[in-house]
């Protein structure tokens, strides 16, 4: 039985994507769900969230002794010599959450992933090929087991590239974050469709392999629904300009994303529309916590205490959407 993957996916960058992941991680530990965050990012921007610059440095000092799967990168580049998967070395931020570090030097591996995409449809042994590209899974399930985990949840870089194509096969969820506007509009109707071709690419992959000797990540890419982020409806732009934008989300959301072009869109597509609460993010960086943890001597005082209790209300109530549209079990595997 695996654990399942809830991945924040969008080809749009600088839509509050790892904020977004940072804070839900953070709220789903309160409401007693055991989580696994892992970032796999090469940018590795959720990981600057949870962990101070010093663990930062010992974790990608070039010069430190070599010591396994301090990272997602160190977990899997084994397999790019003739070694294989090393189980990960999460690091703790709560009792009920931990990380799997990323790594700026992941995104060498997108070559070798690159290279064993068309080799899953040889006719030759096919360890090697699955063994790579399932291998963020591995280690997100190796994770979870190490902690029980009850949910692990994914960021991901900006992109269609061939880490994000391995990120999303593995994925049993996908929550898609917008903005309002034209970038965002044009990344959903790239999207959808990218998730349809990947999820047919693995299933002709998972095909072709008829007696596996691991376990495969099943490659669902469930579309939980959207998130529309406000920061900037009342900050920078006109109120007319977001509305425009955020009125074609619901349309394109159901015609490029569900592949459905009958009838009104569904309105429960959205999962939520979320502040940006944008004068408390320096505050909540700077001390590593959520906003929904800041506290007077952090200095939020006065109207930023208003906008803490506001935050955590969002987030509790967000979680709780997406808690509620994952299915009651886990999914199941291509089982060995």
């Amino acid at each position: 039985m695996s654990v399942p993957v809830v991945t924040f996916f969008n080809n749009k960058g600088g839509v509050g994507k790892t904020s977004l992941v940072f804070h839900l991680a953070w709220m789903l530990s309160e409401m007693e769900k055991r989580v696994i965050a892992i970032d796999l990012d090469p940018q590795a921007n959720l990981t600057s969230a949870f962990l101070a610059e010093d663990d930062l440095v010992a974790l990608w000092d070039p010069d430190r002794p070599e010591q396994g799967g301090t990272t997602i990168y160190q977990c899997v580049r084994p397999l790019t010599e003739v070694g294989d998967i090393v189980p990960p070395h999460t690091q703790r931020i709560n009792p009920r959450l931990h990380l799997v570090p990323g790594d700026l030097s992941l995104a060498g591996f997108e070559d070798f992933l690159s290279q064993e995409w068309p080799n899953a449809l040889g006719s030759g042994t096919l360890y090697r090929p699955f063994r790579i590209l399932s291998s963020f899974w591995q280690v997100a399930q190796l994770a979870a087991r190490q902690h029980s985990a009850d949910l692990i949840l994914a960021d991901v870089g900006p992109n269609l590239g061939a880490i994000n194509r391995s990120a999303l096969i593995a994925t049993d969820h996908v929550v898609i974050p917008l903005a309002a506007d034209l970038f965002s509009l044009q990344g959903l109707r790239n999207l959808g469709p990218t998730l349809r071709a990947w999820r047919a690419d693995w299933r002709k992959r998972v095909d072709n392999w008829s007696t596996p000797t691991f376990d495969l990540p099943a490659g669902a890419m469930v579309p939980l629904g959207y998130i529309l982020m406000q920061h900037s409806e009342r900050l920078s732009r006109p109120v007319k300009a977001y509305k425009k934008w955020a009125d074609r989300i619901p349309s394109t959301y159901q015609q490029s994303v569900r592949g459905d072009s009958r009838g009104p869109p569904n309105e429960s597509d959205c999962l939520a529309r979320l502040k940006h609460y944008r004068s408390l993010v320096p505050m909540a960086l700077e001390v590593r916590k959520p906003i929904f943890h800041l506290t007077a001597a952090d200095g939020a005082i006065g109207s930023h205490s208003y906008a803490v209790k506001d935050a955590w209300s969002d987030f509790n109530a967000l979680a709780a959407a997406i808690l509620s549209r994952i299915d009651a079990g886990p999914s199941a595997p291509f089982t060995a």
